[in-house]
């Protein structure tokens, strides 16, 4: 992230980091993984559990940050992709851009290549899913 962002967002971007804190617990080794566009932000959070990834349901707070952070930016300006890391008590943030962002594949596969490229082949775990989740199982 450059300074200029920083100095002009920085409160917002640690927000987001206290509020993935009260998510996860601990928020070393937690990457969190965003997709925005016109109206809506697709937050995933993930945290290194040294032999696992786990996954977090976002909460609505966090959504909101997130929706804050991208519309606070000028039109031109605004990022598709965020990735968000927490390493100790240090962030990073770095963004993808429309033009850089292409049509080749979907949000999960996008997900799938940032949590390979973070965590490699590590097992992932997500929670059951919830009253409005839907359990698919394969017909014979």
């Amino acid at each position: 992230m450059s300074d200029d962002k920083l100095n002009k967002f920085g409160d917002l971007y640690r927000e987001i980091g206290r509020e993935l804190a009260a998510i996860v617990g601990d928020p070393d080794k937690t990457l969190l993984y965003v997709e925005a566009d016109e109206g809506w932000v697709g937050p995933n959070v993930f945290k290194d559990e040294g032999n696992q990834i786990r996954y977090f349901d976002p909460s609505r707070k966090l959504t909101d940050l997130l929706f804050e952070v991208w519309t606070a930016e000028d039109p031109d300006k605004r990022w598709s992709a965020m990735e968000y890391t927490i390493t100790g008590t240090k962030f990073t943030v770095e963004f993808v851009f429309p033009e850089k962002f292409g049509d080749d594949f979907d949000n999960d596969e996008r997900r799938e290549l940032v949590l390979q490229r973070h965590y490699g082949d590590k097992p992932r775990v997500y929670p059951p899913p919830g009253d409005m989740g839907w359990l698919l199982r394969e017909l014979n």
